[in-house]
């Protein structure tokens, strides 16, 4: 994929980032375990802008950090990516939870993911979604259905969906079902020249 359309990894890691400061104190005994989190944050709304564009938005209904385990929980997730200084709304996408390891910026996405990148004119729909940061993939769990369309009218169904972003390849490991349009370039001007005649 080109560098401008790997919006997953941006827009997670910038999360990472806002995150990354903050912390309370609830004495030895919450922290030993873990249990509570060390800041909550409600009705969260994030925009980052770079010379004075936005570059990504991302809302949360609340977002929940654990310091002793280097994790992020968020509930209501959604996120736009914008470019073309800002003009455009590149990459959408949702999810009911959501949650960021700190340390490795991996994040599962759960509860309903809907993710659409109208770069690549792609929309995916599924359960439950995992970011693997360092090796920049996107997958779906073996049991878990994953729902692809494009504008075209392709779509496909399958499971054990995964998504190589630097190489900008994917597959299905089973189940795959659907219908892939093809349009031949020398038919679509040969159909666009009869209709300018």
């Amino acid at each position: 994929m080109k560098e401008r359309s790997r919006p997953w990894g941006q827009i997670l890691g910038i999360l990472l980032w806002l995150l990354g400061a903050c912390s309370f104190d609830y004495g030895d005994a919450a922290s030993d375990k873990g249990d509570l989190p060390d800041i909550v944050m409600k009705d969260v709304e994030y925009v980052r802008v770079r010379n004075g564009n936005p570059l990504v938005r991302f809302t949360a209904e609340s977002a929940e950090r654990y310091e002793k385990r280097q994790m992020m929980e968020l509930r209501n997730f959604s996120f736009e990516q914008f470019e073309h200084q800002g003009e455009d709304i590149n990459a959408v996408g949702q999810a009911g939870t959501a949650s960021v390891e700190l340390d490795s910026g991996n994040i599962r996405l759960r509860d309903g993911v809907l993710l659409t990148l109208d770069s690549e004119d792609v929309t995916l729909e599924t359960k439950g979604l995992d970011w693997q940061d360092k090796e920049r993939l996107l997958s779906g769990g073996e049991t878990e259905q994953v729902d692809m369309q494009r504008s075209d009218g392709t779509n496909f169904s399958g499971w054990g969906f995964s998504a190589d972003i630097r190489n900008r390849t994917w597959g299905f490991a089973s189940g795959i079902e659907g219908t892939y349009i093809w349009e031949d370039d020398e038919e679509e001007a040969a159909e666009a020249e009869e209709e300018t005649e």
